[in-house]
Order: C-alpha cells, then structure tokens, then sequence
C-alpha cells in the first residue's frame, strides 16, 4: 500500500536477517492503497511483500496471518506468511508491527472479462467453505461500532444532502440483523487490486488485512460494487451474473441471503463510502499517498436505494 515508514536498504538488511530468505537484491514501495505500507522484495531466494502495519491493532494481526495460512493449506491461492528463524511471523521494523509473505503472480484488473469475475466467484465460495473450519474469530471492525462514531466525525465535513443520506443509510442497517444470515471467515476488500490473474487465470488473493467473521453475502456484495462497476461508473450486467453466478454453483446462497441481497449490497458501499469519505476529509501524512474518491461509492449506494439488481437467473 502507500508508504507511510520509509525504509532504508541498510534497515531493511539488518531485518532480514531475523530470515532465511536469502541476500536482498533490489526493493520498491508501493504505491497503490491507503491503509499499510508495503514494499516488493527482490532476494536470491524469490519474491515476497514486506508490510508495516501503519493502524492495525498488533492483537489482530495473528488472526489475519492465521488466516492465509489456513487458506494456502487449503488450496485457496492466499499468499502465505513466511517463519522468521525464531518460529514466528511478526517481527518489528522501524517501530511498526511487520511481516514478510510470498509475493504471488499475476496482476490486478483495471476491468474484468465476464470470465475473470466468474472465476473469482468460484475461489470466493471455496474461500469460504475452506475458512469455515478456521478456530479464531474476529469480529467485523467496519461495522455498525465503527460507522456512528465516524458519522460524528464526518458531520461538520459534509454538505447537508450528504450527511443526511449517510443519517439515513446508518438508520436503515440499524434494523438489519446481520447475524441472522450464514457466515464465517471473509476477506471484505476484494476489490480488483486484491486479486491477480495471468489472463483469464486466477492466480492469487492478496490484502487479508480486513478479514474478519461476517455474512458471507456481505462478502460477495463487496465484490459485485468493484467488479460490477465499469470505468464509466455504469453496471455491467454480465459481470454481476458471472461472479454471483459461479459463487453460486460453488455454494447456494440460502433463502434468507437472496431477501437480504438489497440491504448486503447498502451496506458494502455504505462501508467504503465512510471510510473513503474519511481518508478524504482526515488524511494522514506519507512518502507516497493518495486518497481514493469517496463519490464512487455514494453513487453506487444512491443506486442501490433507488435499484437493485435482480437476482441472477
């Protein structure tokens, strides 16, 4: 993600050498996202991704690691953390929490072939069956505990259309019960970045730093406000019927999850509009940033209160 903690060469060295990863040859930040920082490593035994952890609570990180471990073991494409020599996979790096994975191949899609989305859809059902057995639990820290007290931030930020609609949206997902609907381990930012593809093949996905436990609907419908939308912000009908479509051949989505469709869908751009609204109005300092455009996803729930899509099929 952007690069929050600058690292020297001599800096990064001396923490590699907690690793049996070989002689560093070249390293590079990265400049894409807004939460961590990382830097691609380049060593004489392969490629990984170092991440510094910028906001991250340390007690949450095991159970995010925990997590890709669970899913590489399981034949879900994850990228898997690797040991330092003294058996764990935190370490300390310039006074932040940090951890090395394997960095895997592919790249991110600027817009996805109805192919590649059906082929996320497929994995995301997998992804789910194969954490359902994973023991740790975490709860959703984008949630309702986290919109009100962002909403009171927010107040004094936004024209008063805005803040009304974010009021009224926060009034609507506080009749929901969430808990109601099945669930288990989620990624909840798989957004196109998050996941790498060589052509039409899925090759990996990335960025569990969100993972919790949650409605594996919510899940999907994060999926479908990225996937579904195209460069001109407009739906795309064949995308959305091939990623709901395979997840759906992979696990039926149960009566309660198809009545709760409209309200997964609210609630997943309500999430990104906060938080984008957020880094928008209180942004932090870093070495290389950006802020991503909150409007994006206050159309994309505007349009879900006016319309949801039908169900596929």
């Amino acid at each position: 993600m952007s690069v929050f903690t600058p690292v020297s060469e001599s800096e990064l060295r001396r923490y590699l050498s907690d690793y049996d990863l070989g002689d560093l040859i070249a390293y590079k930040g990265i400049e894409e996202g807004i939460e961590n920082t990382n830097f691609f490593l380049t060593t004489s035994q392969g490629e990984f991704v170092l991440t510094l952890f910028e906001r991250t609570p340390a007690a949450d990180l095991p159970y995010f690691l925990g997590v890709m471990d669970h899913l590489s073991r399981a034949a879900i494409p994850s990228a898997r953390p690797m040991l330092r020599r003294d058996g764990q996979v935190l370490g300390s790096l310039n006074g932040r929490a940090s951890a090395i994975v394997e960095r895997l191949p592919g790249r991110g899609l600027e817009q996805p072939h109805p192919q590649q989305a059906a082929a996320l859809g497929d994995v995301l059902a997998k992804m789910h069956q194969a954490g359902a057995d994973f023991p740790d639990h975490r709860p959703n820290c984008r949630g309702p505990a986290w919109w009100e007290p962002a909403a009171v931030r927010l107040r004094d930020k936004l024209p008063a259309a805005q803040y009304a609609l974010l009021e009224d949206e926060l009034a609507f997902q506080a009749t929901f019960d969430q808990k109601a609907l099945p669930g288990g381990v989620i990624h909840a930012d798989l957004f196109r970045d998050n996941a790498l593809f060589d052509g039409m093949q899925l090759t990996g996905l990335i960025d569990f730093y969100y993972a919790c436990n949650d409605a594996w609907a919510y899940d999907v419908a994060v999926c479908v406000n990225d996937w579904a939308i195209n460069a001109r912000g407009q739906f795309d009908a064949a995308v959305y019927e091939a990623l709901v479509g395979a997840y759906a051949a992979q696990r039926a989505f149960s009566a309660a999850e198809r009545d709760a469709w409209p309200a997964q869908l609210r609630r997943a751009a309500l999430r990104f509009w906060v938080s984008r609204l957020l880094d928008w109005h209180f942004p932090r300092p870093g070495e290389l940033t950006y802020s991503k455009d909150p409007g994006e996803f206050e159309r994309i729930l505007r349009g879900h209160r006016e319309h949801t899509p039908q169900w596929p099929g």
